[in-house]
């Protein structure tokens, strides 16, 4: 999802007649695109990094919910006085830390969940379309507060329009997905 937002959000741009010309130039232009892609997508997996890897220690090492997610904590207070230039504050890491909790709650539902595949998960997990829509208002909710945060700590830094592009491509597809998991053609598969 975040490639396929990366690749929505950052196109490339129209090939000038000097990239035909001299290969070189179009080369380092489509490492740029790549490393914009890149950044894009890093920032998107953040929280989704932590939280999935906080579900799995949970999983695989017994550990509680507090525990991992005191590491977090711990781990994120860290990284808001080792980002250089203020652009990562106590604001964001506060509401990054709710999208997290909602986050790791998710993923240990899907991981004791019975499925081969992404879409069995979720509809063992979730039962029905409103239950899974529901999560997904909560789980936009939270990313609404942490970018919220974000234009708070950037103040006329902040890419208005960006935002609000990330906000609409990542609803339509995450519409678009539950409604592929949910439709009457998809029926639950469980795990052999």
């Amino acid at each position: 999802m975040a490639q396929g937002l990366a690749s929505s959000l950052i196109r490339p741009k129209t090939l000038t007649v000097w990239e035909i010309m001299i290969p070189v130039i179009f080369i380092l232009n489509y490492a740029k695109l790549k490393q914009s892609r890149e950044i894009l997508i890093q920032n998107q997996m953040f929280t989704k990094k932590m939280a999935l890897d906080a579900a799995l220690d949970m999983q695989k090492k017994d550990a509680s919910k507090g525990t991992v997610m005191a590491q977090i904590q711990s781990k994120t207070k860290e990284l808001v006085s080792s980002v250089p230039g203020g652009i990562y504050s106590d604001d964001i890491r506060r509401q990054q830390l709710k999208e997290i909790d909602l986050l790791v709650d998710h993923y240990t539902r899907l991981l004791n969940a019975v499925g081969k595949d992404y879409a069995s998960l979720v509809t063992h997990a979730y039962q029905t379309a409103a239950d899974y829509s529901s999560f997904l208002e909560a789980l936009k909710s939270t990313e609404n507060e942490v970018m919220g945060a974000a234009r708070r700590t950037l103040g006329d830094q902040t890419d208005m329009a960006t935002a609000a592009k990330i906000e609409s491509i990542t609803a339509n597809m995450r519409t678009a997905e539950a409604k592929k998991i949910f439709s009457s053609d998809s029926q639950p598969q469980d795990a052999e």
